[in-house]
Protein backbone atom coordinates (compact mmCIF):
# COMPACT_ATOMS: atom_id res chain seq x y z
CA UNK A 1 0.00 0.00 0.00
CA UNK A 2 1.64 3.28 -1.08
CA UNK A 3 2.26 5.70 1.78
CA UNK A 4 3.42 9.29 2.01
CA UNK A 5 5.11 10.19 5.31
CA UNK A 6 5.88 13.79 6.18
CA UNK A 7 8.27 14.13 9.10
CA UNK A 8 7.43 16.93 11.55
CA UNK A 9 8.68 18.14 14.92
CA UNK A 10 5.70 16.47 16.59
CA UNK A 11 6.01 13.12 14.81
CA UNK A 12 5.16 12.10 11.29
CA UNK A 13 1.98 12.52 9.30
CA UNK A 14 1.11 9.71 6.94
CA UNK A 15 -1.40 9.15 4.19
CA UNK A 16 -1.91 5.72 2.62
CA UNK A 17 -4.06 4.44 -0.25
CA UNK A 18 -4.69 1.24 -2.14
CA UNK A 19 -3.39 1.05 -5.71
CA UNK A 20 -6.16 -1.44 -6.55
CA UNK A 21 -8.84 0.93 -5.29
CA UNK A 22 -7.16 3.84 -7.06
CA UNK A 23 -7.14 1.93 -10.36
CA UNK A 24 -10.85 1.19 -9.92
CA UNK A 25 -11.70 4.85 -9.34
CA UNK A 26 -12.45 4.60 -5.63
CA UNK A 27 -13.28 8.15 -4.39
CA UNK A 28 -11.48 7.65 -1.05
CA UNK A 29 -8.28 6.45 -2.73
CA UNK A 30 -8.45 9.35 -5.20
CA UNK A 31 -8.95 11.83 -2.35
CA UNK A 32 -5.98 10.35 -0.46
CA UNK A 33 -3.76 10.70 -3.53
CA UNK A 34 -4.89 14.31 -4.09
CA UNK A 35 -4.08 15.15 -0.45
CA UNK A 36 -0.72 13.37 -0.71
CA UNK A 37 0.09 15.31 -3.90
CA UNK A 38 -0.90 18.57 -2.20
CA UNK A 39 1.28 17.85 0.84
CA UNK A 40 4.19 16.73 -1.33
CA UNK A 41 4.05 19.92 -3.42
CA UNK A 42 3.66 22.17 -0.36
CA UNK A 43 6.59 20.60 1.46
CA UNK A 44 8.84 20.61 -1.63
CA UNK A 45 8.06 24.30 -2.20
CA UNK A 46 9.12 24.89 1.43
CA UNK A 47 12.51 23.28 0.76
CA UNK A 48 11.81 19.73 1.93
CA UNK A 49 13.57 16.70 0.46
CA UNK A 50 11.47 13.77 -0.76
CA UNK A 51 12.78 10.22 -0.89
CA UNK A 52 11.42 6.95 -2.27
CA UNK A 53 12.18 4.22 0.27
CA UNK A 54 12.34 0.54 -0.74
CA UNK A 55 13.48 -2.36 1.41
CA UNK A 56 17.03 -3.45 0.63
CA UNK A 57 17.74 -0.55 -1.72
CA UNK A 58 19.24 2.91 -1.20
CA UNK A 59 16.72 5.74 -0.82
CA UNK A 60 16.09 7.60 -4.08
CA UNK A 61 15.48 11.37 -4.22
CA UNK A 62 12.16 12.35 -5.83
CA UNK A 63 11.43 15.65 -7.55
CA UNK A 64 7.89 14.68 -8.57
CA UNK A 65 5.17 12.87 -6.65
CA UNK A 66 4.73 9.21 -7.63
CA UNK A 67 1.40 7.74 -6.44
CA UNK A 68 2.69 4.22 -7.10
CA UNK A 69 5.83 4.52 -4.94
CA UNK A 70 5.51 2.08 -2.05
CA UNK A 71 6.81 4.58 0.51
CA UNK A 72 7.70 8.23 0.12
CA UNK A 73 9.30 10.10 3.01
CA UNK A 74 9.36 13.90 3.03
CA UNK A 75 11.98 15.51 5.26
CA UNK A 76 11.65 19.22 5.99
CA UNK A 77 14.74 21.44 5.81
CA UNK A 78 16.87 21.63 8.94
CA UNK A 79 16.77 24.89 10.85
CA UNK A 80 19.80 25.80 12.92
CA UNK A 81 19.57 27.65 16.18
Amino acid sequence: MPTLRVLTASGDRSIAWSTDQLEHGDPEAQAAVREAERLFAHERESGATALRVRAGLPAERLDAFDPLAEETVVIPPMVGG
